[in-house]
């Protein structure tokens, strides 16, 4: 466990409660949660009132609670702040403008630059949790043609989703997940041949990509990889 002002990525979590007679887990490497990600120590501080079924859809009531969770996690030692749901993104400027460490709240961020590594012929396929509460502001891509390259797919029918709008919401096997994202991802790609990258907007995917980039042959990338970017320019 880090200490209290030891130098960290710091997140931005959800509400998760207590389900009655679970055992914690610990977050496995690979995760946005495990510092075996990362090599680097990791800490969170939860939003709070930031349920998932109020994060997704949206709820401007929750910045203030955004704000103060990143500023306490400055004060233990963050160096940079990510968060637990790419939803957050809707709070990335008023968490920036709290901090004076690098904020990453969403892998959505990596939008604009991804679409210029891409052959402008190209699409990248942006997986989501929920695909009807994704708005044309979070994907950030002003330029109408760049808009187009970019297709989404939707996991609302999972295990995953099911799961984590209840509260407090139950684990999800990674073999659930695995199965949906796989499932996600086949029928972009039959509807979409010229994909040529993915994103993973949910924070419970990136256990996932080893297994899409096999099966795709493609490039994946999620909040992990954005963070473990941020994490190199500050360490």
């Amino acid at each position: 466990m880090a200490s209290p002002t030891q130098r960290s990525l710091g997140i931005l979590n959800l509400e998760r409660g207590r389900v009655a007679g679970a055992t914690l887990r610990a977050p496995l490497s690979g995760s946005l949660m495990s510092p075996a990600t990362y090599d680097f120590p990791v800490i969170s501080e939860t939003v709070v009132g930031a349920w998932v079924d109020l994060v997704v859809p949206g709820a401007p009531e929750l910045e203030p609670a955004c704000v103060a969770a990143a500023k306490r996690l400055v004060e233990r030692g963050a160096v940079a702040i990510s968060a637990n749901c790419g939803y957050f993104v809707r709070h990335q400027a008023a968490v920036a403008a709290a901090v004076d460490v690098p904020v990453v709240t969403s892998s959505l961020l990596l939008l604009p630059a991804l679409l210029r590594q891409l052959p402008a012929v190209a699409k990248l396929a942006v997986v989501v949790a929920q695909p009807k509460h994704i708005s044309e502001d979070m994907l950030g891509i002003g330029d109408p043609a760049a808009r187009a390259r970019v297709v989404i797919g939707g996991l609302e029918d999972s295990v995953l989703v099911r799961n984590e709008n209840m509260r407090p919401p139950p684990p999800t096997d990674i073999a659930d997940v695995e199965k949906d994202v796989i499932a996600c991802t086949a029928r972009l790609r039959e509807s979409y041949p010229d994909i040529a990258a993915f994103l993973f907007e949910c924070t419970a995917l990136p256990l996932t990509a080893p297994a899409v980039r096999r099966m795709t042959g493609l490039p994946v990338y999620d909040i992990t990889t954005l963070c473990r970017m941020t994490l190199a320019s500050v360490v």
